[in-house]
């Protein structure tokens, strides 16, 4: 094992924190798409049943084209719901998608943190296996180099 191999891992952490704040932004823009189309859905019922509210007498012309608006704004009203449950769909795949990209950016962390742990260990082993007066003898040489 090498840094090499500490610095791919760590260049993989950072593509996979990317990855995850992608995921987490697309998921939070289809759930604003989301609520928008249920605001404009809601606004269409309200203005639907705010149309028959008025209590005095109607022409009959008058009466005609209310009902006509009536039922144009209930066409909207259905399409409108169909276009929220697809919405919906979508923030389930995403939310899918996110949960997926955060595993992997685990995955990538625990991963690095393994390689890292294994270069530490085998620098301590290095270590190790220096003969005691050698590495006496490169203390006192560091000690020498830091006074001057």
């Amino acid at each position: 094992m090498s840094s090499k191999l500490v610095s791919r891992r760590q260049r993989l952490v950072r593509v996979r924190g990317v990855q995850h704040a992608q995921a987490v932004a697309e998921t939070v823009r289809a759930r604003d798409e989301a609520a928008s189309i249920e605001h404009n859905a809601q606004r269409v019922a309200r203005v639907r049943s705010d149309l028959f509210h008025n209590d005095s007498n109607m022409m009959g012309g008058t009466l005609a084209a209310y009902r006509e608006m009536a039922d144009r704004l209930e066409r909207a009203g259905k399409q409108l719901e169909g276009a929220l449950y697809d919405a919906r769909k979508v923030i389930d795949h995403k939310q899918e998608k996110q949960v997926e990209a955060s595993r992997e950016k685990e995955i990538a962390e625990r991963l690095r943190e393994q390689a890292s742990a294994r270069v530490e260990a085998q620098r301590e082993a290095r270590i190790s296996a220096i003969p005691p007066h050698k590495l006496l003898r490169m203390r006192m040489m560091a000690q020498s180099g830091d006074k001057e």
